[in-house]
């Protein structure tokens, strides 16, 4: 599982560059089972279990917040823009990668000011991206230029992926979402020995960061009769947090996010399922955000959905944390769901 994960969240991939996770997961899935895609540039491996059964589609985006190279000055400093959601505290004084059309990874930091020239209402402001750059530690534009940095390159933490003093807290970037990736794969693996009454399409999305798109392309291109949506979600257990959702307690069963409410009949039996097998769950619900499954089931004509996502913490920075357990147990929870879901079973959820 670590060995999965560890190298997945290394790989570098912002929305609409994707390319070396999507490299990846064809590398992982190619002979397990059908690789196909959409046109955005989603990648779905298609596992027929019985042909005539319901279509399950479980899918993690490969993509991962990031920047984009926007500006390059002559004095060498690199201007960028987002690609996906940043809180400026956590951008300022970090080591970022830039990853150019060569493959060569180009290392700067965001600089700051040090808090001695400060001015009093500049210690109460968060700094705007816009007014961030990058110090890559040469002088001029000429010697960027000579690093092969352009324009819309590609900008990603710097950071290894470690276990933490307790192995199971595991210390990465990128975990939203390569755990959904990961996910998937896994339970593709599963499936290798297992009967299931369905079809299985694992997929890795494309621009989830910048609004669930390539959810959109690909479910529709499949069109599911089961749209399970694999992601993070926040922890609570920080100092002074609610505790709704903690590392260790298990998976949690969105019931509510920005794009969907989650379909009640199918959380049930998702719920009945983890009672059966004593794993545990938690119910988690985002006043703001939104994950794949909230494509997912408006697609054609709609499908009963839900997003399963591990609690994690600090997640939309260098350095987010989950607990292996978490991520064990989800694999479990999908890989029984499909394994379970046949034709009268999913009529049964859907419209009953």
């Amino acid at each position: 599982m670590k060995k999965l994960l560890y190298e997945l969240t290394m790989l570098n991939a912002i929305p609409a560059n994707e390319r070396r996770v999507r490299k990846y997961f064809e590398s992982y899935a190619a002979g397990k089972a059908e690789l196909s895609h959409d046109n955005l540039g989603s990648v779905i491996a298609t596992k027929v279990g019985d042909p005539d059964g319901p279509k399950i589609m479980v899918a993690g985006h490969m993509d991962e917040i990031g920047f984009i190279v926007s500006e390059i000055g002559k004095d060498g400093y690199v201007k960028f823009i987002p690609a996906g959601g940043w809180w400026g505290h956590v951008v300022l004084g970090q080591q970022f990668q830039i990853t150019t059309r060569e493959d060569r990874v180009v290392v700067g930091v965001t600089g700051s000011k040090p808090p001695h020239i400060l001015k009093d209402e500049e210690k109460t402001k968060v700094v705007e991206l816009k007014d961030m750059y990058l110090d890559l530690g040469v002088p001029s534009r000429e010697a960027v230029e000579a690093l092969g940095v352009k324009i819309g390159d590609m900008i990603t933490p710097l950071i290894a992926s470690r276990d933490l003093n307790d192995p199971k807290f595991i210390l990465a970037k990128a975990l939203d979402n390569r755990i959904g990736v990961a996910l998937a794969l896994e339970v593709l693996d599963n499936l290798q020995h297992e009967r299931h009454p369905n079809v299985y399409y694992g997929v890795g999305t494309v621009q989830e960061e910048v609004g669930t798109r390539g959810a959109g392309t690909s479910s529709y291109r499949i069109g599911p009769d089961i749209g399970i949506g694999l992601d993070v979600t926040i922890a609570h257990d920080y100092p002074g947090g609610t505790k709704e959702t903690e590392l260790g307690k298990g998976p949690c069963l969105m019931i509510y996010d920005s794009s969907m409410v989650g379909h009640v009949g199918l959380r049930e039996y998702a719920i009945r399922l983890c009672e059966e097998l004593a794993i545990p769950y938690q119910l988690s619900y985002l006043r703001q955000g939104s994950t794949d499954a909230g494509k997912m089931h408006i697609t054609q004509t709609g499908c009963p959905a839900i997003a399963i996502c591990l609690a994690s913490r600090y997640i939309h920075s260098h350095t987010s944390i989950i607990h292996s357990d978490d991520y064990e147990n989800a694999v479990k929870l999908v890989t029984e769901l499909v394994k379970r879901l046949d034709r009268k079973t999913v009529d049964d959820i859907t419209y009953r």
